[in-house]
This record gives structure tokens, sequence and C-alpha cells, in this order.
């Protein structure tokens, strides 16, 4: 397809595309001539999927280019350019080592993880950006009196577990193609998560009202 039909389909500017190819965020089209290029349905996939982290996400365009840098990385393994993938994302301040909150939640969520068995995320702590968002809220409950220690946070952490391999069958399911998997999984950390936490407001108000009435 031109690039006309390309924007038509995507429902992105020309202008916009244009900027988006300069940036890297889209490869190349097909050179027909000095002033014409062919795109294909790789391509609209791609522009669909920047236009989303770019629109929805909020995510700056150097760190789309970032993260796209990892998707199309086929030197490393399928877990190395996922997880690089969805690190390179947006993510929490690094805590202060010092704060003595920070101290404790790093224990607690050590001993959760311990728990847990989840070994390999636990080998992963000193760079996973969810461990550091982890260890920044617990430090946050914490100094402000709640103790949610490992007794509270299993029986959430076993529902998430749940959760994550739906999330792993669904992108399986989408595409057997590795690129396509990471970018749906890039997708869903941008888009599903928020999805996720309507869900469970949903759930908190239906449960409230079960038990509580509306009078």
């Amino acid at each position: 397809m031109r690039l006309a039909e390309l924007s038509e389909r995507s429902g992105v500017s020309t202008a916009t595309i244009k900027y988006y190819l300069r940036e890297g965020l889209l490869p190349p089209g097909h050179q027909i001539n000095a002033t014409t290029a062919e795109y294909d349905e790789e391509h609209l996939r791609r522009l669909r999927l920047v236009r989303a982290m770019i629109q929805v996400g909020r995510v700056p365009v150097a760190t789309v280019r970032e993260v796209l840098g990892h998707v199309d990385d086929d030197s490393l393994p399928r877990a190395i350019r996922l997880g690089a993938a969805v690190w390179a994302l947006p993510q929490v301040p690094e805590p202060d080592a010092d704060d003595e909150f920070v101290q404790a939640a790093h224990q607690e969520v050590t001993a959760l993880l311990d728990q847990l068995g989840w070994q390999n995320a636990k080998r992963l702590t000193s760079l996973s950006p969810a461990y550091r968002s982890l260890v920044v809220g617990v430090a946050a409950l914490r100094r402000l009196g709640y103790d949610f220690g490992t007794e509270l946070l299993t029986p959430y952490a076993e529902l998430m577990y749940r959760t994550a391999v739906l999330d792993l069958d669904n992108m399986e399911a989408h595409s057997s193609q590795q690129e396509e998997q990471i970018e749906f999984a890039i997708l869903g950390a941008i888009l599903n998560e928020p999805v996720l936490q309507a869900l469970h407001r949903l759930a908190q108000e239906e449960e409230t009202t079960r038990r509580y009435g509306l009078e």
C-alpha cells in the first residue's frame, strides 16, 4: 500500500507517519522510486502499536524507540526481549535506599518472593521495575501505619500469577511469531492494566453492595 492508504487504514495522518519514519519508530517502506515507497501489513501493525504507546500510554518518543529496539532485537531470547521491552516503559523512580520504610519493604517483598517460590523474579530484583514499584507501594503503606506484609500480600500475588498465566496464554493464542507476541505484551502492559484496575474496582463495588447494601 502507498502512504495515503496506510494513513487511511490506520487513522494516522501522513505528516505524523512521516515523522514516525524520521524518528525510526517505523521501518522504511519498500522504495519503488525516488519519491514513492510501498508499505505492508507489518507497517500497519507497528503503526497501531506506536500510536497506542504515544496516545494512550503517553510514552515519550525516545522511550518508544527504545522499547521497539528491544522488540526488534531477535538476537535475544524471547523472555529477555519481552522483559526488556516492558521494562523500558515509564516506571516509578528508584526508592531511597536509606529510608527505613523502604528497607523494611525490601525485606517484606523478598520474603514474599521466597514464600511464593518465585526464584526467577527474585534473581531479577536489582533490574525489575515491577519489584521496585512493589517496594515503593509497600513502603508507602507502612509509612501510613498499614502493615501490608507477606501474609496479606500472598493471596493477592497468587491471583496475579493466575492473571499472568492468562496473559501469556492470550499472547501465544494471538500469534506464533515472537515479534508479534512481544508487541501484544507491550499493548497489554499499556492497555490491559487499566482494564484490570477497572475490573478490580467494579468487583469492590459489587462486593461492598452485597455485604452492606445500599442503605
